[in-house]
C-alpha cells in the first residue's frame, strides 16, 4: 500500500521523504501539494495518511505536531517604497490596498485606512496565488504572506520585506487521531529526528507517562559505584600520618585542632 504525504504550498518535505525512502525502500511513497482549503480534507477523504499543514486548519479529529514557524513578509511591486526598508511595521502599510481577506491578516485589518473609512474596494477574482502576484507586480496592491510563499512565487518585478509585528505562521504535521498506523508512527519519528535504530514506541504504563529505557552502561556504572561504596565501608579506618621531623611521623589524632597564630 502506498504511503501518501500531502504538504502545504511553500513547505519543502524533501529531507523527510528522502529519509523515508532510505528507511522504507519497500514502501511506495506518494507526495503531493495541497491548497489552503484542502489541507485537512485530504486526510478525511483518504487521499493522504499525513498532511504537512499551515495553520489554521479544521482540527476536528486530528492530531498535530508543531514543526516550525515562518516569519511574515509583505510583497509589493519592485518600485514600491518597501524596497528601501530592511523591515517594516504593519502601521507602515496602513494606507495600502491588501489583496487578501483582511481577516487573514488581523494586524493589518485593525490599522488599515480603507477598512476604517469604509472605502475598501472589492477584491479582484483570481484563481490562485500566481494570479495574485500578477496583480501585485502591476501595482494594484500588496500581500502579506509567510516567507516561504513569497519565495515560492518570487519574481524579478516583486520585492518582499519582513513585517515585524504580524504573527508568525505555524507549520505542523497532521493526521487522523483514530488512524495512527505504524507507518504514521514511522514518519512522525522521521520528522522528529529519531534514528532508524531508536524505538518508535516506548513503554507506556497505565498513567500514560513514557518511561526512559535504562541503558546497559547506566546499569554497569551503578553496579561499580555500589561496589566502591561497599568496599569503603568494609575498610578499617586508618589514622593519617603527618611529618613532624625528618624520619619521624606522628598520628594526626595527637594534633590540636586549629591553626597556630604565633608563639
Amino acid at each position: 500500500m502506498t504511503f501518501s504525504i500531502a504538504f502545504a504550498a511553500g513547505v519543502t518535505p524533501t529531507k523527510w521523504t528522502r529519509a523515508w525512502a532510505e528507511r522504507r525502500p519497500d514502501q511506495p511513497l506518494e507526495v503531493f501539494r495541497t491548497t489552503p482549503d484542502e489541507q485537512s480534507a485530504v486526510l478525511h477523504d483518504g487521499r493522504a495518511q499525513v498532511s504537512i499543514v499551515r495553520l489554521p486548519v479544521d482540527e476536528h479529529d486530528l492530531s498535530l505536531i508543531a514543526l516550525y514557524r515562518e516569519i511574515p513578509v509583505v510583497v509589493a511591486a519592485k518600485d514600491h517604497f518597501i524596497a528601501d526598508a530592511d523591515s517594516l511595521l504593519v502601521a507602515d502599510l496602513a494606507d495600502e490596498h491588501l489583496l487578501q481577506d483582511p481577516d487573514a491578516v488581523p494586524e493589518w485589518r485593525d490599522v488599515a485606512t480603507e477598512v476604517r473609512d469604509g472605502i475598501r474596494r472589492p477584491l479582484a477574482t483570481v484563481r490562485d496565488m500566481d494570479e495574485t502576484m500578477e496583480l501585485v507586480a502591476a501595482g494594484v496592491g500588496i500581500v502579506i504572506v509567510p516567507h516561504s510563499i513569497a519565495r515560492l512565487h518570487s519574481r524579478k518585478d516583486l520585492v518582499s520585506r519582513p513585517v515585524e509585528d504580524v504573527a508568525e505562521s505555524q507549520v505542523s504535521l497532521a493526521w487522523l487521531a483514530a488512524e495512527t498506523t505504524e507507518d504514521i508512527e514511522e514518519f512522525i519519528g522521521i520528522v522528529r529526528g529519531r534514528t532508524k535504530a531508536s524505538s518508535r514506541v516506548d513503554s507506556v504504563p497505565a498513567g500514560g507517562e513514557k518511561v526512559k529505557k535504562e541503558k546497559k552502561t547506566d546499569k554497569a556504572k551503578a553496579a561499580a559505584k555500589a561496589l566502591r561504596v561497599a568496599a569503603a565501608k568494609a575498610k578499617p579506618a586508618v589514622a593519617k600520618k603527618t611529618q613532624s621531623a625528618p624520619g619521624r611521623t606522628r598520628s594526626t589524632a595527637n594534633l590540636k585542632l586549629g591553626k597556630r597564630t604565633g608563639r
